[in-house]
């Protein structure tokens, strides 16, 4: 693990690392800050999923989770959002597929498998890599995204119910196989059997019968792909159906930018911190 950068924020520490990664088969860049609780102690640790054509450094630019981070005493992991690099397949004009789009899955399909493992990678790899170099509490784990990070970070904890303490979302994608930006994506990465999606899908991971304790979804109103990419109303009636409490807030007037997640990052890391015990 190499460092990048690092710098003094409300008494922590703000850092970019990389690291030659085997889940992606390339070298992958993440940002962690480590709040000044963790110079005594180890602290609970939140992972931040980030959305299409995003990197690490959207959130800790324009996300303003440093604060309330530090006042709580909660590490924040930022992954990338895909594997990079020369070497690695894309799709150069397409924004919604290849670099910056990885949608957290483990590609089966060539020549995407070699390199697009991003649910292994966030899943697997990189956690090993933050308990043996940063002063974590494993045991309280926690997890958020916004868009494309809110369906990764859904689809997670669905998936790894023992894994999170709690689990929330900016504005997620919440029925993946049916949008249409991204049904696109999942049938390059994954092949056209459908079934093969489920595992990548918080709908239909819930009527597969995952579940998990509880959720917190904030959406706004005047998001331009609220109709057609995002559709809340849909994992709200399938949390509904399974009897999974969801506190869903459609926040009036606000969009997709992160003008809208630094508004209600306070109210996400708070949620967050009294499910880890912080």
């Amino acid at each position: 693990m190499k460092p990048i950068s690092l710098a003094k924020s409300h008494g922590g520490i703000q850092g970019v690392y990389s690291h030659a990664s085997e889940a992606c088969a390339c070298d992958m860049t993440f940002a962690v800050f480590a709040p000044p609780q963790a110079v005594e102690q180890r602290c609970p640790i939140v992972w931040y999923l980030s959305g299409l054509t995003c990197t690490h450094q959207n959130v800790m630019d324009k996300g303003e989770y440093r604060r309330m981070a530090a006042e709580l005493g909660l590490i924040v992991v930022c992954p990338d959002t895909s594997p990079r690099g020369p070497d690695v397949p894309d799709e150069k004009d397409n924004w919604q597929f290849g670099s910056g789009a990885g949608f957290y899955v483990d590609a089966t399909q060539a020549p995407f498998a070699k390199n697009y493992r991003m649910y292994s990678y966030v899943m697997e790899e990189l956690p090993a890599l933050i308990a043996e170099h940063f002063p974590v509490d494993m045991d309280r784990q926690a997890i958020f995204g916004h868009s494309m990070g809110g369906h990764g970070a859904l689809t997670m904890a669905l998936r790894n119910p023992d894994r999170f303490k709690s689990c929330s979302a900016f504005a997620p994608i919440v029925n993946p196989m049916t949008a249409g930006w991204s049904k696109p994506a999942l049938e390059k990465y994954l092949g056209p059997d459908e079934a093969a999606w489920r595992a990548y899908d918080a709908c239909a991971l819930i009527e597969d019968s995952h579940r998990f304790p509880e959720f917190l979804v904030d959406q706004g109103t005047a998001d331009g792909f609220l109709d057609d990419g995002l559709r809340p109303w849909l994992f709200e009636a399938a949390c509904a159906k399974a009897g999974i409490p969801l506190t869903l807030h459609m926040q009036e007037g606000y969009d997709h930018s992160y003008f809208f997640i630094s508004t209600f990052m306070d109210d996400h890391l708070k949620w967050h911190a009294a499910r880890l015990g912080a």
